[in-house]
């Protein structure tokens, strides 16, 4: 798994120039553990040490981007590979934050490989879009056969709690996800400033969050269970189509679209996984 290297003229020696930065992780498990077996990195992107909260069987990684914020031009890659049985849980220390475009559009690019009976987590704190940022981020995951994924991502237009608004910027994303070389999932939108008032775009909502599981069938009334335990008042919806099981959220709380994500997780990790949903400790700090 490697990743060809950025342009030199592109690594922040020069502060004129935006960052390019790529991080490449490999788990491979060995008897009853999974290990982290490859680390490689480029530019501001890094991995703290393997945590083993819950055992030896799933290895947590903490992925972390010391500059602290992601500037117009800057462009991130991470690609993350778990082998066949191996367990891995990728999160993030706090809030990722987009900041103004600078006239340059700023991009992430995430692909996530999981092997045959392997399982993984990509669950990022939220993201901050700033105003005026430009924004393209894409996500790219494939499966093996009896492998399972749950994903999540919670998105912020503007710093509501600072009083600044999303009056200017756009931002694009897309998923897509195959089990055994077939499309299970695929979503791609563009969300501008100006159509966040628009009901086709966030109906004058300022965070949106989508949580997406992928794996063995559920059991009939786990769908119920999620809407009872993530009720609210019309702001949360969940969806069961085969293999595939989506819930979202539309509001203006990130703290309540976390809080939503969290508890839908729950109910769901165990019956992907075989595993009690256990909190990171970094979501509580």
């Amino acid at each position: 798994m490697r990743i060809a290297e950025p342009t030199p003229a592109l690594i922040a020696g020069n502060s004129a120039e935006p960052w390019q930065a790529w991080l490449a992780l490999g788990f491979g498990r060995y008897d009853d553990t999974t290990r982290l077996v490859e680390r490689s990195h480029y530019g501001p992107l890094r991995v703290q040490k393997p945590l083993y909260p819950e055992g030896s069987d799933i290895c947590h990684a903490i992925v972390v981007h010391p500059p602290g914020g992601v500037v117009g031009g800057d462009q991130l890659d991470i690609h993350a590979c778990v082998g066949q049985q191996a367990n891995a849980f990728i999160t993030t220390p706090g809030a990722a934050k987009w900041y103004k475009a600078n006239g340059r559009v700023s991009r992430q690019s995430v692909h996530l490989n999981v092997r045959d009976a392997g399982s993984l987590e990509w669950l990022p704190q939220e993201t901050i879009f700033f105003d005026a940022a430009e924004v393209e981020l894409d996500i790219v995951v494939e499966l093996g056969s009896e492998a399972s994924y749950i994903g999540c991502d919670i998105l912020c237009f503007g710093r509501t709690a600072s009083g600044e608004i999303f009056s200017s910027g756009r931002v694009a994303q897309r998923t897509s996800i195959r089990r055994d070389g077939k499309l299970v999932w695929f979503e791609q939108g563009e969300q501008r400033a100006d159509a966040i008032s628009s009901t086709l775009g966030m109906a004058g909502k300022t965070v949106c969050a989508t949580l997406v599981g992928v794996g063995k069938p559920l059991p009939s009334g786990a769908v119920h269970a999620i809407r009872e335990a993530c009720a609210t008042d019309g702001t949360f919806g969940v969806t069961q189509m085969k293999s595939v099981v989506v819930a979202r959220y539309l509001g203006d709380s990130s703290e309540t679209a976390k809080q939503l994500m969290t508890a839908a997780w729950r109910i769901l990790r165990p019956l992907l996984t075989g595993r009690d949903a256990v909190v990171p400790r970094i979501w509580n700090t």
